[in-house]
């Protein structure tokens, strides 16, 4: 590939993220009115995130298998086209249960594409944490536009329009993938699928210490993200009481600040290593989150805000660096693997947010997450100064 179509594939692979992470984020703004609708309480409506994130998680192996036998750029495509599909149809759902299932769906379809492109990407760029980095730069970017273009349409039209809204952005961007992003050839176009599958090789590869100690770190990680990505507006508004238009606006300054983290951790990965940068953003993570609880006013919301997005954006180094430990062959299903187990599991972390709000309030249940982020900066740090090479 020439540097003019590399960087293409890349700003397009950043767009169908975005597009993902757009579709998911627009159900969080508007969760007070979609409880009110449907008359269910936040446990209820964690459930229903947690099934969307736990989708999210179980379609990363088998998105690498995939891509293995019929190439990146088709699953991609079926992933953003999913998405919206499925967005429009959340849009429509008429009781509580279908919008259960259909945020399942939703999940699905979206996480076909994070492992996948990021595995294209090991493909054409050395300096893979930056690459990582700047793809996961669309997550952000949609976390700037989505809460904002949500909670603005959700309060003057109601929750139903507010996530249609990722179906306007979804489509055109599905024509520009497919038009600009050339075919590329699979990597195991002939082997059975079911080979792919023998448990023998999967369980080695995740017993592996070098990647079964930052599978431990990304999963203790996922939950406290997905956790602070589910009810963060709802919390403005309950706990600090803030409106729901204002408390967009915040939800979109955490994005902002994830933006530039992404890159920025991502490059210092590449240039320091991977567990400086993962140590940091943990430590950061478990400030912010304390933060949001402990620091009064506009002031400490906002050092919450700088914080906590600094902390959950430990993503673009840890990724780089699962790929570190496998080999060029295992990237595709071995990253996925790896990939589902801690999206799989982290994803509780909306229903464990909602659950322990309901039950001992919004103060307990943000200070548990701000305590699982310290875990996990132990984790690596205790690594580091053990120096075991893993």
């Amino acid at each position: 590939m020439n540097w003019r179509y590399r960087h293409t594939v890349l700003t397009l692979c950043m767009l169908a993220f975005f597009v993902t992470y757009f579709a998911r984020l627009a159900i969080s703004p508007v969760v007070p009115f979609i409880t009110a609708d449907f008359d269910v309480s936040n446990t209820a409506v964690g459930v229903a995130l947690s099934g969307m994130w736990l989708a999210y998680g179980l379609s990363q192996f088998p998105s690498g298998i995939l891509a293995d036998r019929f190439g990146e750029r088709r699953v991609i495509l079926v992933a953003v086209g999913g998405t919206t599909a499925a967005s429009l149809l959340l849009a429509l759902a008429p009781v509580f249960p279908a919008f259960v299932l259909i945020a399942f769906l939703l999940g699905l379809v979206a996480g076909l594409h994070y492992a996948v492109a990021t595995t294209l990407l090991s493909r054409t760029f050395d300096d893979l944490g930056t690459a990582v980095g700047l793809h996961s730069f669309g997550g952000p970017l949609a976390g700037l536009v989505a809460p904002v273009a949500a909670a603005w349409v959700g309060v003057r039209y109601g929750w139903r329009p507010g996530v249609a809204v990722a179906a306007l952005v979804g489509v055109p961007i599905f024509a520009l993938f497919a038009w600009r992003v050339r075919p590329n050839e699979p990597r195991r176009p002939d082997q059975p699928m079911r080979e792919r599958l023998r448990l023998g090789p999967l369980v080695e590869l995740l017993s592996r210490p070098s990647v079964l100690l930052p599978l431990a770190i990304a999963t203790i990680g996922t939950y406290v993200a997905q956790g602070v990505i589910s009810f963060l507006p709802t919390f403005l508004v309950d706990f600090r009481g803030y409106s729901p238009s204002f408390a967009g606006g915040v939800f979109s300054a955490f994005f902002v600040v994830r933006a530039g983290a992404q890159v920025a951790i991502g490059r210092l990965s590449d240039r320091t290593g991977r567990d400086g940068a993962i140590g940091m953003a943990m430590l950061s993570g478990a400030l912010g989150a304390a933060g949001f609880v402990a620091l009064p006013g506009y002031a400490g919301l906002a050092v919450a805000v700088l914080l906590a997005g600094f902390g959950s954006s430990f993503f673009s180094a840890i990724d780089p660096r699962f790929m570190d430990a496998m080999t060029e062959a295992e990237r595709g299903a071995g990253f996925g693997l790896v990939r589902t187990v801690y999206t799989v599991i982290g994803s509780a972390g909306s229903v464990g947010v909602g659950l322990t709000a309901d039950l001992f309030g919004w103060a307990v249940s943000f200070g548990v997450l701000a305590g699982l982020f310290g875990v996990a900066f132990l984790v690596i740090a205790g690594n580091a100064v053990l120096g075991t090479g893993y």
